[in-house]
């Protein structure tokens, strides 16, 4: 018979999962008291937050409890690494439905360790409710060991703009998954991508040492962020439409099988129309790299005498402001595809 939330009480679940989660190297105190103590080593700290909603950014039948665990510790990291920081501990609240199996909640816990454990990061303490969906609370903590801190606001006109990780990939293998094509592995280059993304980490602190002047996480499409940047460093950014070459080469089979299903199933829509079916799949990939953007890789602007650390790809130039001009361009001109997610246009 399987085990459910509803057939436990709280320390019950609590007492499953406690032993399953990593201490972490800055913790003093961990789960057990009313709060943690986490080390704070140079007398600040990073904190972020982000939240995983079932059916909007997850979907049981295709994620595992341990995919959603990694998917909710990487997607954090990513915005300790973008401001040029190293992760330190993590503290998660659980809303659960009485019918969610124990098994799940446990393979959450290791998804959260599997992920943390490598950064040396702790997961520390959280809370537990009762609701009608699942619902996954992170709040990450990091310190920066002693530098300054990478923000948005620093990007300068005549600023390379670059970006590490990947593009594209995230956007792809869900679209594979929506397709019905495709079973939810993450041993598939793309569906892995979506389930447990895998964010560029060390790449934030290699650009911070390399004096990059501006940086974030991608996390709502390239697009949509790069214009994040432009506006708070009140600049634009150019993006270079052949730095994507290689990506558009990874992403041409997924793109055609995605459009063929389309295209037979008569549920094109706007995004297909009637199109040929290569057209079509070059109109996907454009997408998912442009406004795809849960590969949580990171984009930042550097001098233009700085050398880009391994793993960053120059991908265009900071310009001055320009009136009403757009704020984001691909090779000087107005993009044509969506700028990427919002949370309340979907």
């Amino acid at each position: 018979m399987t085990e459910r939330v509803r057939d436990v009480n709280e320390d019950e679940l609590l007492r499953r999962i406690f032993p399953l989660l990593p201490v972490g190297g800055s913790t003093q105190v961990g789960p057990g008291d009313d709060a943690a103590i986490i080390a704070a080593s140079d007398g600040r700290f990073l904190v972020s937050s982000d939240v995983l909603v079932e059916d909007r950014h997850f979907r049981t039948r295709w994620s595992s409890g341990a995919d959603v665990g990694h998917r909710a510790a990487a997607q954090n990291f990513a915005d300790i690494a973008a401001m040029g920081g190293r992760p330190t501990a993590l503290v998660i609240s659980l809303v659960l439905p009485g019918d969610t199996t124990v098994d799940w909640v446990e393979g959450l816990a290791r998804g959260l360790a599997e992920a943390s454990k490598p950064l040396r990061a702790g997961v520390v303490g959280g809370d537990l409710a009762g609701g009608d969906i699942i619902v996954v609370n992170v709040t990450v903590h990091g310190t920066l060991d002693w530098r300054e801190p990478v923000l948005r606001t620093g990007a300068r006109p005549g600023d390379v703009v670059a970006h590490a990780g990947a593009r594209g990939r995230s956007a792809a293998g869900l679209a594979l998954l929506e397709s019905g094509l495709v079973r939810p592995t993450i041993k598939h280059p793309l569906v892995g991508a979506y389930l447990r993304p895998d964010p560029p980490l060390e790449a934030g602190r290699s650009a911070a040492r390399a004096g990059a002047t501006a940086m974030l996480d991608v996390s709502d499409g390239l697009l949509r962020d790069a214009g994040r940047i432009a506006v708070a460093s009140d600049v634009r950014l150019d993006l270079d439409e052949e730095a994507f070459d290689e990506d558009r080469r990874a992403l041409s089979d997924a793109a055609l099988v995605v459009a063929q299903a389309a295209l037979r199933e008569g549920d094109a829509g706007d995004l297909v129309g009637d199109l040929g079916q290569a057209e079509a799949a070059n109109r996907l990939v454009n997408q998912w790299i442009w406004s795809g953007g849960e590969d949580h890789g990171l984009l930042a602007t550097f001098p233009q005498e700085a050398r880009l650390p391994e793993g960053w790809l120059r991908i265009g130039q900071v310009l001055p402001p320009s009136g009403s001009a757009p704020r984001v361009l691909i090779g000087g001109r107005r993009p044509a595809v969506a700028a990427g997610w919002d949370h309340f246009e979907q």
